[in-house]
């Protein structure tokens, strides 16, 4: 009886040992997770419809429906004639260019920026604030309930909490130097001025005042992000051009080499542009702010000059 239970314990174990071994196998052998490709086209016929397809057009023409230069001044929400998509590439859709899908169950989250959990309707007006150097959209008004409609759609399916790979931009390695705008510079004529021309005044569609945006940004000058943006930070600015630029660069398959990255945002960064107000009052709770917040007060003895080009090593290793 004894030797017979043996045998079964030792059957037992080793068949929970074939099953976990296979259950690893085949979960090794799965495909990869396929980047969606959500079209609001295939949306039946309707008032949702509508409404996605508007939150659409706000994120790629938000110069055209909200920004400075549209006929109905009380719609002129954005303060400058980018639209969301000059930083959420085609529309929010595309891999690792700060796309919005699975975003919408990111939501409610800590934002140490403001030191609270903030809703997703908080955070699209913090992006209108900074980002689009304006002013925050009703919250119950139509435009919000496009973009959250939106927003949605391309969430759909996608597990709450769930962060497909793709997300984001890709970790960028940090510098053991300062990041060098005089280095940027030579970057910049080689590769960017192309598009946003020497002057980093970006290349209009059309003239000046018929709300028709831009081809190419302006990535510095009074029409641009201002200086409380999140890309005006150099590690969030290196990390978005080395995945994204120059323009049409695959975010897995970059062209720039990690220091030109770093070196062009840097150079990029140093160029003049709108002010936000009242910037000491953001990240309250100062161990919360980022390394490369460029703006004090800080918690540590490190210089602004540090904060605003690295190296940022030695800054986040004091923080332990």
């Amino acid at each position: 009886m004894i030797l017979a239970s043996g045998r079964t314990a030792v059957f037992a174990f080793c068949t929970a040992i074939f099953l976990a071994l296979n259950a690893f196998a085949q979960q090794s052998a799965a495909p990869a997770v396929q980047w969606p490709e959500p079209d609001p086209e295939t949306l039946p016929a309707g008032a949702l419809k509508d409404t996605v397809l508007y939150g659409q057009r706000l994120i790629a023409e938000t110069y055209a429906l909200v920004g400075p230069e549209v006929a109905e001044k009380r719609m002129r929400y954005s303060g400058n004639n980018l639209s969301c998509q000059s930083c959420h590439l085609k529309a929010g859709t595309q891999r690792f260019a700060l796309p919005l899908i699975g975003v919408y169950g990111a939501f409610p989250t800590y934002m140490g920026r403001e030191d609270e959990v903030r809703t997703l309707e908080e955070r699209i007006n913090g992006c209108f604030e900074r980002s689009m150097n304006g002013r925050a959209l009703p919250v119950g008004g139509k435009e919000m309930k496009a973009l959250m409609a939106y927003i949605q759609f391309l969430s759909t399916g996608i597990p709450v909490g769930t962060s497909l790979p793709g997300r984001g931009t890709p970790a960028l390695a940090l510098l053991n130097r300062a990041a060098d705008p005089r280095r940027g510079a030579a970057v910049y004529k080689e590769n960017c001025a192309v598009c946003h021309q020497a002057n980093g005044r970006g290349q209009r569609k059309g003239t000046a005042g018929d709300a028709q945006g831009y081809m190419f940004p302006p990535l510095w000058g009074p029409d641009t992000f201002n200086d409380g943006a999140g890309m005006h930070r150099l590690i969030s600015s290196a990390a978005f051009i080395h995945a994204n630029m120059p323009f049409g660069v695959a975010g897995d398959k970059p062209k720039l080499s990690n220091e030109e990255a770093w070196d062009v945002a840097a150079y990029i960064n140093s160029q003049p542009r709108p002010k936000r107000a009242n910037l000491d009052r953001d990240y309250p709770n100062r161990s919360r702010k980022p390394v490369d917040a460029p703006f004090p007060p800080f918690v540590d003895n490190f210089p602004l000059e540090q904060h605003r080009l690295g190296p940022y090593r030695p800054i986040l290793d004091s923080q332990k």
